[in-house]
């Protein structure tokens, strides 16, 4: 299976975990699927009172120059580590 077939697989399994993971899971998990889906963050900072969009966007931006496999792969782990905790 192909790095990128792994993780379209893992991100479409990750979605139907049983229980919500954490907020700090998915703002893990978020940050490293955009960089390997987008790469580097490309949205203006959002203001202070968009407190779920700032913490979205600290994610993502916190991942700025990592390569798009080394993002894949990142995510990969954390995504099967949730899958594992949680269950599908």
């Amino acid at each position: 299976m192909s790095l990128q077939a792994e993780f379209e697989k893992v991100a479409d399994d990750v979605k139907k975990v049983k229980s919500r993971p954490t907020d700090e899971e998915l703002l893990d998990m978020y940050g490293l699927y955009k960089q390997a889906t987008v790469g580097d963050i490309d949205i203006e900072k959002p203001g202070i009172l968009n407190m779920k969009g700032k913490a979205k966007w600290e994610a993502w931006d916190s991942r700025k120059g990592m390569s798009k496999d080394a993002a894949m792969n990142a995510y990969i782990a954390i995504a099967k580590e949730v899958i594992d905790k949680y269950g599908l």
